[in-house]
């Protein structure tokens, strides 16, 4: 073998064996390929791409570059991805539903990227909660909960690790191949044996189009499947905050009030959706439609309250969490409205510049080393299709300074526009691809 050989046959437009594809991951896991072969490898393969056949035997390398777990249980491993949106809390409801309803959840997450929030960075908004675990630990978690939300160890497909930093800055992020790679060698690491991955679309979203969601839905699926894991893809809207909140305790804040009963909505309708599909394939009910029946009444009768509380203290967070959240949450300095400069309808919101503005209030990474303040962010999030009143709340900003709210204010103005007309908002689920 010889990185070379790969990186030239590449370039002509000929696609790698099996076995070839396998060596450049362990290359790049145990350091054998250097980082200018790297960076030559992903421009390649973005330019030419690798087929279906390719791409599913990346993924399988990528994934056997390190550890791949097994689980000595009787019951299904199941787990969800998404793509990234705003105000996406989705998987701090569907961990512990999904467990209720009888799989077993372990749940590998990720932090903030770009203007989206982390799943790992909402959770650490607790107190004392740790999401960096090993397989021992994480064993335990799921002993007593059913359930972990839990970041990857280093011995998780590190060839991905490797390939993702040198992609980030050689330009070859958008590479459809590399990016189901990305994704699925992670996740697959997991030992799964059903997945939903929930894609997005709209202003908030990573994805804009319809086309691009699509081809992305189908490219995972189809090499997850390939790969052994039953997997179905649905895409959802994200031309809004899927929650009214955005930022890592107003979003746990959020998650709470829905497990208490006390709210309702798109977050809800979304969790049972993707909850539905993933109960079917993983033959934990009869159909997607009894499967999101039984996320909703696991919601309704308080079990998952129950379960979420049980996963937080495994993980390090206060046993009496649930009962006492909003005494654990951390609170903004500096807390204030948004008024509405007009009477009007809510006729578009920049789901991306909104979650740009928790990004700059301090709610998220501008660069790998800056540190989060759990705290800031937006709550009270007006929907499409609103009807506001001149001087009615578009938004609440949660932030550490007076200077930093301000400059917050002026991006949720930019972000939410107003208009003389009622205009219906797009449906929550556009399509189910798997």
């Amino acid at each position: 073998m010889d990185a070379r050989a790969i990186i030239a046959r590449l370039r002509r437009g000929e696609a790698p064996s099996q076995a070839e594809l396998a060596w450049f991951a362990a290359g790049l896991a145990d350091g054998t390929v250097s980082d200018a072969q790297a960076g030559a490898f992903a421009m390649a393969v973005c330019l030419q791409g690798l087929g279906e056949g390719g791409r599913t035997a990346l993924t399988l390398a990528m994934r056997d570059s390190g550890s791949v777990m097994a689980w000595d249980r009787d019951q299904p491993v199941i787990d969800k991805h998404s793509t990234g949106g705003v105000g996406d809390c989705v998987s701090l409801l569907l961990a512990p539903a999904l467990a209720e309803c009888g799989g077993l959840v372990p749940m590998i997450s990720g932090r903030g990227l770009g203007h989206t929030g982390g799943t790992l960075d909402k959770l650490e908004a607790i107190p004392g909660l740790v999401t960096q675990v090993n397989s021992d630990r994480l064993g335990d978690i799921l002993d007593k909960a059913g359930c972990a939300i839990v970041g990857a160890t280093s011995n998780i497909a590190p060839a991905d690790k490797r390939l993702y930093a040198i992609r980030d800055v050689t330009a070859t992020v958008e590479s459809l191949d590399l990016i189901t790679a990305s994704i699925l060698s992670k996740k697959l690491a997991a030992g799964l044996d059903a997945l939903v991955l929930d894609v997005k679309i709209g202003s908030g979203a990573f994805m804009k189009t319809i086309e691009e969601a699509r081809a992305l839905a189908q490219a995972l699926t189809e090499t997850a499947t390939a790969a052994g894991c039953k997997t179905t893809a649905v895409i959802t809207d994200m031309n809004q905050p899927l929650a009214p909140a955005l930022g890592n305790a107003l979003e746990v804040a959020e998650v709470m009030r829905v497990l208490t009963g006390e709210a309702h909505g798109p977050l809800v309708e979304i969790t049972a959706a993707l909850g539905g599909v993933l109960l079917a394939n993983a033959e934990l009910a009869e159909g997607v439609q009894n499967g999101a029946d039984m996320i909703f009444d696991a919601l309704r009768d308080g079990r998952l309250a129950d379960r979420f509380g049980r996963m937080i203290a495994a993980q390090g967070g206060p046993v009496a969490f649930v009962e006492n959240w909003p005494r654990f949450l951390p609170e903004a300095n500096v807390i204030r409205e948004v008024a509405a400069p007009l009477d009007g309808y809510v006729t578009g919101i920049d789901g991306e510049g909104l979650g740009l503005a928790v990004v700059a209030l301090g709610g998220g990474r501008q660069i790998e080393a800056d540190l989060i303040d759990p705290s800031v962010g937006l709550s009270g999030v007006v929907r499409l299709g609103a009807q506001v009143s001149k001087g009615q709340p578009l938004a609440v900003i949660h932030a550490g300074r007076e200077d930093a709210a301000r400059a917050a204010e002026r991006a949720v103005r930019q972000a939410i526009r107003l208009g003389d007309r009622h205009q219906a908002p797009p449906p929550l689920i556009h399509e189910r691809i798997g």
